[in-house]
């Protein structure tokens, strides 16, 4: 006989029977998210109690590099040091960041490392002679703390090289610069398979986009430029023409241009599909799908004689995309084409499989998310991810012509 509580005794969580337990119909699938989400949580925990903790560093010195290095650190998330001090000869100025840090001079630095026992000691003295205290950095290398030159840290928090405080001795005794034998050879293979490939898969775009191309303004669909190759070898750049052909010889820097940027060139350019002839430039030996964007001819001497370390850029071929493009974006000036060489030095060194699968998974990310077009993008240290667009142009530097499609319309067989 059914009581009138038996609809309420249907919907109870829990059944016992015996020694089993039964959910009634509808509950299994909340469990089973209450089961997942709790997996989660702990998994989440384990990893946090795993990750390595942040390591404590003494910088020795109180200069630019010292000042550019705690900088970065900070900015960095998560934080991979913790900086326990500065130590030097003399404190900071007041008005140096590094001023409340410093916590003695260099004769001290022995009891200053047994005070705050750092588990790294960075050198950033830029001056070393007869100021390193060589002692006591021996014993304490010694006793287990690492010490490590500055501009080694600098590059594994940044992803990319402190360049004005190179010696050319630090480049030839550092290790990396693997660009010759196996891993060329790697390189070259992969980059020539990803370009038969795409061209076969996005043949069909390429035909379409070309055709927007010409319907949508005056002018060649392929905008052809003399750009620097490996070794300095010029050869003829393929592009969509994304700008209207000009009559006169303007700035070719991209943001005086964008005047000139078409209605269909803005979504190439947003979305980098501008980029996409630039396979063939690979299949003919021209270029790498990775490695440093190339210069046009015009801008290389002007680059040689203001950046320094310049020329390691042609060592390599360059590439469709590469480590510069995806770190920083585009650059409008002196400046900022300076700040693109620290990472493109950086890949040079640093060159392996593993880094050129990283810079074209981030190509991807850029392409999909429209990170394209004229923008900057905000420099992020090592492991921080791509970084997103800002609107940071730097006008102190005298402009040098180097990106936008400049002159008069040409045939696209020409050179513009």
């Amino acid at each position: 006989m059914l009581s009138k509580y038996q609809p309420a005794i249907d919907f109870a969580p829990l059944l016992v029977v015996g020694s089993q337990v039964a959910l009634p119909p509808g509950a299994y699938l909340a469990y089973d998210a209450l089961l997942l989400v709790g997996i989660v949580m702990f998994a989440r925990l384990v990893a946090r109690e795993m990750r390595p903790k942040a390591t404590r560093i003494l910088i020795l010195g109180s200069g630019d590099m010292a000042a550019r290095l705690v900088e970065e650190i900070e900015s960095t998330q998560p934080r991979p040091y913790i900086v326990a001090g500065i130590v030097d000869d003399e404190q900071p100025a007041a008005e140096s960041p590094l001023h409340a840090r410093w916590l003695g001079p260099s004769d001290h630095l022995a009891e200053i490392v047994a005070r705050v026992q750092p588990s790294r000691i960075v050198v950033a003295i830029e001056n070393r002679r007869d100021r390193l205290p060589l002692q006591t950095l021996l014993e304490s290398r010694v006793s287990g703390i690492d010490v490590e030159d500055a501009i080694e840290v600098y590059e594994r928090v940044t992803g990319k090289i402190a360049i004005e405080a190179l010696r050319p001795s630090t480049l030839i005794l550092s290790k990396g610069f693997r660009n010759h034998g196996a891993a060329e050879m790697t390189a070259r293979v992969v980059s020539v398979f990803v370009a038969i490939v795409g061209l076969i898969l996005v043949a069909p775009l390429l035909a379409a986009l070309a055709l927007l191309v010409k319907i949508d303004s005056r002018g060649p669909i392929l905008f052809i430029q003399e750009r620097a190759g490996r070794h300095g070898r010029p050869f003829g750049l393929l592009k969509f023409r994304t700008m209207h052909p000009s009559t006169e010889r303007p700035s070719e820097w991209v943001l005086d241009n964008v005047h000139r940027i078409t209605r269909v060139g803005k979504y190439l350019r947003r979305f980098r599909l501008d980029e996409l002839p630039q396979l063939v430039n690979v299949l003919r030996g021209e270029m790498n799908l990775i490695g440093p964007r190339p210069h046009p001819t015009s801008n290389h001497a002007t680059f040689m004689e203001h950046i320094a370390y310049y020329g390691l850029r042609s060592t390599v071929r360059p590439g469709v995309t590469g480590w510069a493009q995806v770190r920083y974006g585009y650059a409008n000036n002196l400046e900022e084409e300076t700040e693109k060489m620290r990472y493109d030095l950086y890949y040079i060194k640093n060159r392996s499989l593993w880094l050129d699968l990283r810079i074209l998974m981030s190509t991807v990310g850029i392409i999909a998310f429209g990170q394209g077009f004229s923008q900057v993008r905000h420099p992020a240290p090592f492991g921080r991810g791509l970084a997103w667009p800002a609107a940071q142009i730097s006008k102190k530097v005298a402009y040098v012509p180097v990106l936008a499609e400049s002159g008069t319309a040409r045939p696209a067989t020409g050179r513009q």
